[in-house]
């Protein structure tokens, strides 16, 4: 067949590529056998955004002179060439700041095992969303369906398990999980994670330690610089196995099989991985088109969420000592009077005695370390959530389901452990009601007390009271 004048009628740009089939069912050498004015031109004169590993193309070498080795695209033509089907697909790989537009189209007739496809490309500097949507009946109907759940979810946590769950169906994957990585912590957690009934596979969570994020920091390198990757037989597991060892170990001795493996990236911030586990190999070209999209969906949504948490902690943290600010206790204490649960409350306050006395001493520094360590005694106490700073030196704790019992004990305890302070001293208030209604006669009730307890400590040490004098008879 004359290639050469084939490739020459394609408007765009367009190669043949050779594919060697293998007696065993595999392949062996992808080559580019030819390509017309405007493919050449992509390598030998190509644009910034998209350079080669050479500049120089000769005809027939393997693809591989040109770019770093990318299983999707061997897949490609592996699936056109010899397994004669015809395929399309919208991409950004990670190498490239660009989107590709690609057609593979099986060409006859064979040369005896090596077998052809033609590769056809455009290229996009920016993502267009009418070929992203150009996709089967099915999948839009998958991924509208992940849409509709995501816009109609009051619980963002609780609606991504089921999403996880219906992106395993849809793969037929023993396991579907989704990681998130945070760069700075060097940490991961699981967002969510779905198995099949037969499954058995562990949890993400008896993997995840110390060490994991090692592993998981190491799979941008054995994507290569592809959108993704996708491991359907043993031939790709040898692929894995050359590229990342320890992840190679990880997969297999988990009982992975075959995995495809996504990365979800918003405005080019690596968030995490979602990746299916021993899926339908047959099913992989399906899998690949909805997952490109999905993900695309899926890191938007995340990263929106991951912005919300932030602000939500800038906006109700204490930002020196890292607990609830008087915001976030007045939006607590609004919620709680207007509970039918019907559980008891506890309320306690803890002022500070001298603080303004050590700020003129030993200067603000020393100060705010009183302020961080008056927190840190509270942690010993209260959960983190219950802990809130209404005021320079005053903090105030909230805790339902308490008995009158416990309060006490826990305002005793208070006091044993901010002796192991320097300086620390607390003036404490408590009060009890039976019901979470009642929370604001309880605030009222243990300010009362506090201040007495302060006036008293005062009495006793009146050497403390400079500078800190009773703030109501300032």
């Amino acid at each position: 067949m004359d290639f050469q004048s084939f490739v020459d009628s394609i408007a765009t740009a367009a190669c043949v590529v050779s594919v060697e089939k293998l007696e065993n069912g595999s392949y062996g050498k992808v080559r580019i056998v030819t390509g017309n004015r405007a493919y050449l031109d992509s390598i030998e004169r190509p644009t910034e955004k998209l350079t080669m590993l050479t500049q120089k193309f000769v005809p027939n070498s393997e693809y591989t002179n040109y770019l770093t080795r990318d299983l999707n695209f061997e897949g490609s033509c592996y699936d056109a060439a010899v397994r004669k089907k015809c395929l399309h697909a919208y991409a950004h790989p990670a190498r490239f700041d660009v989107w590709f537009d690609m057609t593979f189209l099986s060409l006859f007739p064979d040369d005896d095992n090596i077998c052809y496809c033609m590769y056809i490309m455009e290229i996009n500097f920016k993502p267009d969303a009418k070929r992203m949507s150009t996709i089967s009946t099915d999948i839009a109907s998958s991924v509208l369906e992940t849409c509709i759940k995501l816009r109609s979810a009051d619980d963002f946590k609780e609606t991504m398990w089921s999403i996880c769950g219906d992106i395993r169906d849809i793969c037929d994957s023993e396991h579907c999980c989704i990681l998130l990585m945070d760069t700075d912590k060097r940490e991961c957690s699981v967002l969510c994670e779905a198995f099949s009934k037969e499954s058995g596979l562990l949890p993400m969570d008896k993997y995840i330690d110390e060490k994991f994020y090692d592993i998981a920091d190491s799979w941008k390198d054995t994507i290569a610089g592809s959108n993704c990757i996708i491991v359907r037989n043993e031939h790709d597991m040898e692929v894995v196995k050359e590229r990342n060892p320890a992840w190679h170990r990880s997969i297999t001795s988990a009982g992975g099989k075959t995995i495809v493996l996504f990365p979800l990236e918003f405005k080019n911030e690596l968030l995490g991985y979602i990746w299916a586990l021993n899926f339908s190999a047959d099913a992989a070209d399906t899998i690949k088109e909805t997952l490109e999209l999905t993900t695309f969906i899926l890191a938007s949504e995340i990263y929106s969420y991951q912005m919300m948490k932030k602000l939500h902690v800038l906006s109700s943290t204490d930002m020196l000592t890292g607990v609830m600010n008087r915001n976030e206790m007045n939006n607590y204490v609004d919620a709680l009077s207007e509970s039918s649960s019907g559980k008891s409350v506890g309320v306690l306050f803890a002022d500070l005695n001298g603080l303004k006395a050590v700020n003129d001493g030993a200067g603000h520094n020393a100060g705010d370390t009183l302020l961080k360590n008056a927190a840190n005694a509270l942690r010993e106490v209260f959960a983190i959530h219950e802990i809130f700073r209404a005021g320079g030196d005053e903090f105030v704790a909230v805790v339902t389901a308490v008995t009158e019992e416990e309060l006490n004990r826990k305002a005793e305890k208070l006091r044993e452990v901010s002796k192991k302070y320097d300086d620390l001293v607390f003036a404490i208030g408590f009060a009890f009601e039976g019901n979470v209604r009642d929370v604001r006669t309880a605030l009222h009730n243990a300010d009362e007390r506090m201040y007495a307890d302060k006036k008293h400590y005062y009495e006793l040490h009146p050497e403390k009271k400079r500078g800190a004098i009773d703030k109501r008879n300032e």
